[in-house]
């Protein structure tokens, strides 16, 4: 029989990390490496019987290989702190690790993932069905990041699992905004190492070709309010990000 590991990188995750690791009570042991909470998640993590690291925050490469050089099962099924699985995909991971065989070359599983937003579960907008590997063989990956985002890379071949990812990423719009200043930032730090180029009229330019893309390449006019804001939202984004390429330094100093 496989052995299992839940892994769940946390800070300040109490909004959804009850149910998160709920979800991942079948796993032989779950990990959660926190970076120095200040509210109740790392009190949720000791409920739930998982294992505990509190390390400073590196970056998601570093927390990742931290956390996997810590773990000794078989397979890793990987959650964010806003995700839990939904009863279809956890009945396909038990029945696909713990009670079946997975072929022995197999580096990993794809799943969909299932995202809130404003009012309603995006079906469109390029928001589903959002495949990612999340369920992979211990040491048959790699872990890269692109501004503040990661992704899991297999080293091998891959099967699909039925079921979704249940993701509920923002409590509210603010809170988009809030994150969306950051992303913008981390997106603009990453595009001005490369040796790109920003300022207005680019920003323009990529903002609408954003907002195209969003609402009618993906289909987001089919996802009603929704996803004329997720629109509005990422051509905003996107003229944050290369505006602040050319930004000169904090404004008013002399």
């Amino acid at each position: 029989m496989n052995t299992v590991t839940g892994l769940v990188l946390t800070y300040n995750g109490e909004r959804l990390l009850d149910q998160c690791l709920a979800s991942l009570d079948f796993c032989d042991e779950i990990l959660v490496v926190d970076s120095l909470s200040r509210d109740g998640t790392v009190e949720i993590a000791k409920a739930h019987g998982a294992r505990i690291i509190e390390r400073a925050w590196p970056g998601p490469v570093d927390q990742f290989r931290h956390a996997l050089e810590n773990i000794h099962t078989d397979w890793v099924v990987s959650l964010d702190q806003d995700e839990f699985l939904d009863p279809r995909l956890k009945n396909a991971l038990v029945a696909t690790l713990k009670e079946g065989s997975p072929p022995a070359d197999l580096a990993g599983y794809w799943v969909n993932r299932r995202s809130f937003y404003f009012n309603r579960f995006m079906k469109h907008s390029g928001w589903y069905p959002d495949r990612l590997l999340r369920v992979f063989r211990s040491g048959r990956m790699t872990v890269s990041a692109s501004g503040a985002h990661y992704r899991f890379t297999p080293d091998g071949p891959t099967q699909r699992l039925a079921g979704d990812i249940v993701h509920y990423p923002y409590r509210n719009f603010a809170e988009h905004m809030e994150k969306m200043n950051s992303y913008a930032q981390q997106g603009a730090d990453a595009l001005r190492a490369k040796g790109r180029k920003g300022g207005v009229f680019r920003a323009i330019a990529h903002a609408k070709l954003r907002f195209l893309k969003l609402y009618v390449l993906k289909l987001g006019v089919l996802d009603g309010r929704a996803g004329f804001i997720n629109a509005c939202a990422g051509a905003y984004y996107a003229f944050q990000k290369y505006v602040r390429i050319e930004e000169s330094g904090p404004w008013g100093e002399l």
